[in-house]
């Protein structure tokens, strides 16, 4: 016969290895929250867009605020390399403190291994005054920097532009993306514009300058995604439900607006239902 005395003792016993296993599963989800990348595929249409170009691969890389996904990123290289990009856009943020500028050489010659890599600078970059020395050290490691420039691509006799606009948090005296697009068009006419940008809540700019697509980064996609919101909190003005926060949005002026997640976290920020964001935009021509 079962003693009566021995049954809170085992009670006790279920109720803890039940909040063990519990703190255990909370762990390795919080953990697979901030860690395990989350790649998915997009496609923006438009008559625009030279029949050359369509089917182009734009991988985007933002917001990796100094993060290593295994040493050396490997497991974020390989990532981007299954996606078989045409070229990799890394827009922003990608540390957020000198003491990270070890993580930038595997990471850029990885990527520019792959495909040709394409940079602007994110607000942190400047914020830690370090804007200048880490466009030197991608440039070194072969990435394309892109300082409110621009350049054509060129496909079978057609052209498309890729532009590039540094962060607001740069020079006070720096060329605007209104600018940029009117010295684009007075170069080449009204040529379809891919712009790598940062800041996504910049869209009535990309919107009046009229650019095709824009793709941005900068809020994480809203830190905690919930059902029904476009994200929790605006991890930049500490807002709850921002907008344009993740995906593609369209612009008023038939452009659109393509906003990464991002990768890393920053501080003392995380993720819930939000994991590292591995974006591959398809462009499309419609005729």
């Amino acid at each position: 016969m079962r003693s009566r005395s021995n049954r809170p003792r085992h009670r006790g016993l279920r109720i803890l290895l039940i909040l063990l296993v519990l703190t255990v599963a909370g762990c390795w989800f919080f953990y697979d929250q901030q860690n395990r990348i989350q790649t998915e595929e997009l496609t923006i249409s438009s008559p625009r867009l030279p029949a050359a170009f369509d089917g182009l691969r734009i991988v985007q890389v933002s917001d990796l605020h100094g993060k290593e996904f295994g040493a050396g990123n490997a497991a974020l290289l390989e990532k981007v390399a299954q996606l078989k990009p045409d070229i990799i856009a890394i827009t922003g943020d990608i540390i957020d403190n000198s003491e990270q500028f070890s993580i930038i050489e595997p990471v850029a010659r990885g990527l520019a291994a792959i495909a040709p890599t394409y940079y602007v600078t994110g607000n942190h970059e400047w914020a830690i005054r370090e804007a200048y020395t880490v466009k030197s050290a991608l440039r070194e490691c072969g990435v394309t920097v892109l300082s409110n420039q621009w350049l054509p691509l060129e496909r079978d006799g057609q052209t498309m532009v890729l532009a590039g606009i540094d962060d607001p948090n740069g020079p006070y005296d720096q060329m605007t993306p209104t600018e940029l697009a009117e010295e684009i068009r007075q170069a080449l006419g009204d040529p379809y514009i891919l712009l790598l940008a940062h800041r996504n809540e910049y869209y009535g700019v990309y919107s009046d300058g009229g650019f095709d697509v824009t793709l941005c980064g900068h809020v994480h996609g809203g830190i905690i995604r919930l059902p029904f919101t476009d994200g929790l909190i605006d991890n930049t003005r500490r807002r709850f439900f921002p907008s344009y926060t993740a995906g593609l949005y369209p612009l008023e002026s038939g452009g659109t607006l393509m906003v990464s997640r991002g990768l890393g976290n920053g501080g003392m920020a995380f993720r819930l239902f939000n994991r590292p964001h591995l974006p591959v935009i398809v462009l499309r021509s419609e005729e």
